[in-house]
């Protein structure tokens, strides 16, 4: 969705309302502003980000082109090229990439049909989960409904299941959407976030609840047997209506109870047996729960073929840095993950990150910027796999939590390294494609006047908002849990929550690169910011 020349005129006077807002101190809350802005250079970087944008190539070519870009898979190897060709050619010279793993292996879809036979035909809206094995060639017959409400009632199955083709979920419930599609966050949802009380410190761990616990544990019951009895497939609805599919990774059945680190990952080069499994569209799946229910024979066809890529069983982060100055030992970091789902080409998520990230590398580039840090990007895989990527950076290069804690030395909660000292902060770029708002400061009150400053000029763009509150399930987790100030910011949903994200409607048409050109314009003026700081951001205390 390019913008029109009305578009590009309105983003040209913001950008002059903005330059000459920044050009002197403000009254912000009754306040002046108290950091020191190079005005003039922020004006630049602005009009760099909106009128001469190459997001929209960027975007297209990290969806189109590369396809979906899930960890381990030639796909995000071909991005991961794409990005460090970019970056060269804008003269970032120290760009590598930079093993970390083992991860184990990668997995391509190839194929997948799925057919109803009986009591008609009908084709079928369907996708394999992620690293599910393939199913040898087509797999006929009958779908049977594990129709059960608890473990107990699992058991009744017991014998039955071999061979079959298995429809694990009672059907999904769904309505007719007559809501309008997302909006961007209101002026109450921002106002709310504003006044949000500090985050739970430490944080809380995660106890369910006993209709969490019980749902966990029929769910654990359901896999446990269809893997027992060796079923053909398994198949799931999708979550979401009008032939979209939400789908991420093969399920291995685990007690709901085992720890995190003792679990089993489909990615595992030797993980425990995995049956085929596959997510389709909620409105037919239903349709055959009916039909079961009427005590109709449905009758299916399912053939998938996937290949796996065990030959180099590391992953990579793409690393690109521009010198520092003075202050060339601290560095200053933006990142975002490149890698994706497989269904869609992951363009929301999280192609729109990536591009903005490699945006606001060219505008520092091109401008000829002279940052006082050292300026690193990174691209970060595995985080769809729980920040993996992002972690071993983290445990690199700045500190690695140790498995015994103590009060000695030796014993301290994390190893720090050389580089940890001289760490000046981190901004993360995820969740989706709308506009940057504000951001999530993560409990760390000490940043709210250094931001507040940062932002005043940025509130034109609809970027003002600080909370104190946490936001998490991404990247920046990874610098905040070791005590390093790491954020992400506060963004208007649009697509990503309740559409696309996941899906296989996560394609470019979905991304709404206007907003992706301001999210440049903000990255770029607060890692400047934070470039040329006297002094690095506040951190937090943890446990030593």
């Amino acid at each position: 969705m390019r913008g029109t020349a009305i578009g590009r005129t309105t983003a040209l006077r913001a950008f002059v309302a903005c330059w000459t807002f920044a050009l002197v101190t403000v009254p912000i809350g009754g306040q002046g502003i108290t950091e020191k802005l190079d005005s003039a250079t922020l004006g630049r970087i602005r009009e760099e980000a909106l009128q001469h944008s190459q997001i929209p190539e960027l975007v297209e070519y990290l969806t189109d082109v590369t396809g979906p870009r899930l960890t381990g898979s030639p796909n995000i190897r071909k991005a991961q090229d794409y990005a460090i060709e970019r970056l060269k050619s804008w003269g970032i010279s120290d760009t590598h990439r930079e093993a970390w793993g083992p991860f184990g292996r990668g997995w391509t879809m190839e194929a997948v049909t799925v057919s109803m036979t009986q009591p008609d035909y009908s084709p079928i809206i369907a996708y394999p989960k992620a690293w599910s094995p393939g199913t040898n060639g087509t797999v006929r017959g009958e779908a049977v409904y594990l129709d059960a409400s608890t473990p107990a009632e699992v058991e009744k199955y017991r014998g039955k299941l071999k061979g079959k083709i298995v429809l694990l979920a009672p059907a999904r419930g769904l309505q007719p959407n007559f809501d309008p599609p997302d909006e961007r966050m209101s002026d109450e949802e921002l106002l709310k976030l504003a006044n949000a009380g500090p985050p739970p410190n430490p944080p809380q761990p995660f106890r369910m609840n006993a209709e969490q616990r019980a749902r966990s544990e029929l769910s654990y019951a359901k896999w446990k047997l269809a893997v027992d009895e060796d079923a053909a497939a398994v198949l799931e609805p999708g979550f979401k209506d009008a032939g979209t599919v939400y789908v991420t990774s093969a399920i291995i059945p685990n007690p709901p109870d085992t720890p995190d680190e003792q679990r089993a990952h489909p990615w595992d080069l030797a993980p425990p047996k995995i049956i085929p499994q596959l997510v389709i569209a909620a409105e037919q799946y239903n349709r055959m729960i009916r039909l079961i229910g009427r005590g109709a024979a449905v009758q299916l066809e399912v053939n998938v073929a996937v290949r796996f890529h065990d030959s180099d069983t590391m992953a990579y982060n793409v690393i690109g840095e521009i010198a520092g100055t003075d202050l060339a030992g601290e560095t200053a970091m933006l990142g975002a993950p490149i890698d994706s789902w497989h269904t869609g080409t992951g363009a929301t998520d999280n192609a729109a990150g990536a591009a903005v990230a490699l945006e606001v590398a060219r505008v520092f580039q091109e401008l000829k910027l002279k940052p006082r840090r050292t300026v690193r990007f990174a691209l970060w895989s595995g985080e769809e796999q729980g920040r993996l990527g992002s972690r071993a950076y983290v445990a690199g290069h700045l500190a690695a939590r140790r498995a015994h804690t103590g009060t000695t030395a030796a014993n301290a909660a994390f190893e720090f390294k050389p580089e940890y000292a001289g760490f000046a902060g981190y901004f993360n770029l995820d969740y989706g494609t709308g506009k940057l708002r504000g951001i999530y400061m993560q409990g760390n009150e000490a940043v709210r006047p250094i931001f507040r400053d940062w932002l005043a000029p940025l509130a034109d763009l609809g970027c003002s908002t600080l909370t104190i509150a946490n936001i998490s399930s991404s990247d920046h987790i990874s610098f905040d849990e070791v005590g390093l100030p790491g954020f992400q910011f506060i963004r208007d949903y649009m697509e990503f929550r309740t559409r696309s994200a996941h899906t296989n409607m996560d394609v470019y048409d979905h991304v709404m690169l206007e907003d992706l050109e301001q999210s440049a314009a903000v990255a770029a003026s607060l890692l400047y910011d934070l470039a040329m700081r006297d002094e690095r951001l506040p951190r937090k205390a943890i446990e030593r």
